[in-house]
This record gives C-alpha cells, structure tokens and sequence, in this order.
C-alpha cells in the first residue's frame, strides 16, 4: 500500500498570495509511474492522479455516490483502450490542491476501482487541464516537487520562475492546447510527429497507423496488454524508438509502445501521433506555461 501522508509531514505546502495570483510548492509520490498529489474535494482529501492528458476533474465513484448527479447528454468518456463509457456529473462546491482553490466545479464521475486494484492505494480522482490552464507548472522528479504559480492577470506576460532565469539550463519549446490537450511537435527521421505530453501516461505510446518508414528507428520487444481507467485491454508491441528530436534535443533512445489510436481519448485532438508520457518525462525537470503556450525542458 502506497500512502503520501508520510511524504506531505515531512514537506509542508509553501505559499504566497499577490492580487490574482498564488504560488506554492507541492510534494508529490508515485504508485507505480502515477504522480499523485494531495488534493481535497469538499470534505474528502486524499490522492490525486496529476493528468495533463485529462480536459477536467475527475471524481472517482466510489467516493462521491453521495451526489447528486446528471446525465450528460449525447457525451461518452473514451479511455486509451477505446472503451466507451456514459458520462455523469455533479458539482463539487470548493476543489483545493496547494493554493489553488476552484468554487462550484463540475466534474465527471468515473469508476477507477481498477485502477486502485493494479496500485494499491486509495485514488480519489484525477486533476486535468481545466484547473492548470491559467498556471505555470514546474515538475521537478528528482526532488518529488511541483512547482505551480497560477498567472494573474498583470503578470500574464512577464512571470517566469526563478529557476528560469538561466537560460542557457534548459531549452524552450512551443506548444499547442487542443481539446485541453498538450500537442508538441517533434521530428522522427524526416517525418514530422505530433505528441500528446500527458503526465498521466505511464508509458510512451507511438501510432501504429504511422507511415512504415518511421518504424525504422523502432525496436520491438514483446507483445503487451495495455490497460486503461476501465477494464477493456488494448494490444501493443513494446520496444525501444531511437532519434527522436525535440527542439535542439535527440533523445537516443526511449520505451514506448505501439499501438492503435484511432478509437481512443486521444483521437478527439486532431493528427496526434503518439504519447510523451512518464517515461519520458522523468528523464529530466519539465516545466508547462499554459497561458504563453511553452514547455521547459531542463538539460
């Protein structure tokens, strides 16, 4: 059993408040390539998924059957399987995690039992892209930290970490937001390939549809069983992708597996080619400004 409460004694919740904006230091764990972040929704507090790869919150059901919930209408949640899901929501009247406090926000209600099962520990839901985009968001793996300032308004153009003030420590790289997705743009041999960054992947996933030449730089190893928050497996071949670049970087050598995404979550945002998830992430100190549309990778 995995628990974070040892890890939140020993690292208090630093904060500061200016006008609009607030910044805070948050630890995080991992149960397996999960980060996990203490978060309090209304009256429960407890684990959090942190998942770019998610639009919104994410409740898990068997913690909030107390709500009072509707149907959303002609909307099915789709996982990284393809399976299909019916939507029901409620609103959650106060949503903290650090500084950041949301008031009366709507969320999906979802069954991540299966989840818990394969990692051994209560998770109470997952934190998506609608609580970050107005956030510069830093992920330090090495030290456990995350650090998160929400932007006010007077400083959207000029705020920037301190850690980010030695440019010559980490490289810049545009981004995209579509469909609260992060999209990055990278280069594989000759051929343009268009990632989904999704702190909540635990694995890197490459397109199986993707044109034959760009398997050139991948090695297979076995034949896998993906899983995804329900119970429905997906098939995928295993291996090694070689020569990625990403900005001025190569990325030698990297684990993904491959598969079809033509079903699932990630078909909604248009062309993606594949997942940048844990395994890439980890390698090194990432940082997000969702407001100015750039991702920091540190050297």
């Amino acid at each position: 059993m995995f628990s974070g409460q040892s890890l939140l004694n020993k690292l208090s919740i630093t904060q500061t408040f200016g006008n609009d904006s607030s910044s805070c230091i948050i630890p995080f764990h991992r149960a397996g390539n999960l980060i996990l972040i203490q978060a309090s929704a209304d009256s429960l507090q407890g684990n959090f998924v942190l998942d770019t790869g998610c639009p919104g919150l994410v409740l898990n059901t068997n913690y909030f059957r107390h709500y009072f919930t509707t149907f959303a209408q002609d909307e099915e949640k789709i996982d990284i399987t393809g399976s299909l899901a019916s939507v029901t929501q409620a609103v959650i009247k106060k949503f903290s995690f650090g500084t950041l406090q949301h008031y009366n926000l709507e969320a999906d209600l979802v069954n991540l039992r299966h989840i818990e099962s394969i990692k051994g520990i209560k998770i109470l839901g997952l934190i998506g892209m609608q609580l970050l985009s107005q956030c510069e968001m830093i992920i330090d793996f090495k030290a456990s930290l995350i650090h998160l300032h929400r932007i006010g308004r007077k400083e959207s153009k000029l705020y920037q970490h301190v850690t980010l003030a030695d440019t010559a420590t980490y490289q810049t790289i545009p981004i995209q937001l579509r469909e609260n997705m992060i999209v990055i743009q990278t280069m594989l041999g000759d051929k343009k390939i268009k990632f989904v960054v999704d702190s909540g992947a635990e694995s890197n996933i490459l397109n199986s549809r993707l044109p034959e030449d760009v398997f050139d730089n991948f090695d297979p190893k076995e034949t896998i069983a993906m899983s995804g928050t329900g119970y429905t497996k997906l098939e995928a071949t295993k291996g090694d992708l070689y020569h990625l670049v990403i900005g001025n970087h190569v990325v030698q050598s990297m684990p993904v597996m491959v598969t079809n995404l033509e079903k699932t979550s990630f078909s909604i945002a248009c062309c993606i080619d594949g997942v940048l998830g844990y395994d890439f992430l980890s390698l090194q100190k990432v940082g997000f400004n969702f407001l100015n549309h750039k991702m920091y990778l540190w050297k």
